[in-house]
């Protein structure tokens, strides 16, 4: 169970960084921090991080911080895959390459 929630975290910082960069984007095309949609956006993220954040300190009054961390890793992973899908951002054979290392290292020391 806590893994799940731990898990969920994870989640939830890998579209916090998303909705990050879509701030920046309308950011971009509005030129102003107070605009509507780049409000909603940052506002978005910040809510999302804020919640995230009070889901971890939960997970780690039950898990072991050196448990618990490694799962973090998946970040790497995730916000890549969503920028993909809804960036359109494009990565090379090497990025994958390191993918594969991230995630072989996360399970070696979840299992540990």
């Amino acid at each position: 169970m806590f893994y799940i929630v731990a898990f969920i975290c994870v989640l939830g910082i890998a579209v916090g960084q998303i909705l990050f960069k879509l701030s920046a984007i309308e950011l971009h095309k509005t030129g102003s921090v107070f605009a509507q949609t780049t409000l909603i956006m940052m506002a978005s993220a910040f809510a999302l991080y804020g919640f995230t954040t009070l889901a971890w300190i939960w997970v780690l009054q039950k898990i072991d911080l050196g448990k618990a961390y490694p799962l973090m890793a998946f970040a790497f992973v995730l916000v890549p895959i969503g920028s993909y899908f809804i960036l359109g951002e494009k990565f090379n054979q090497q990025y994958f390459i390191g993918v594969a290392l991230i995630i072989t290292g996360i399970i070696l020391a979840v299992r540990s």
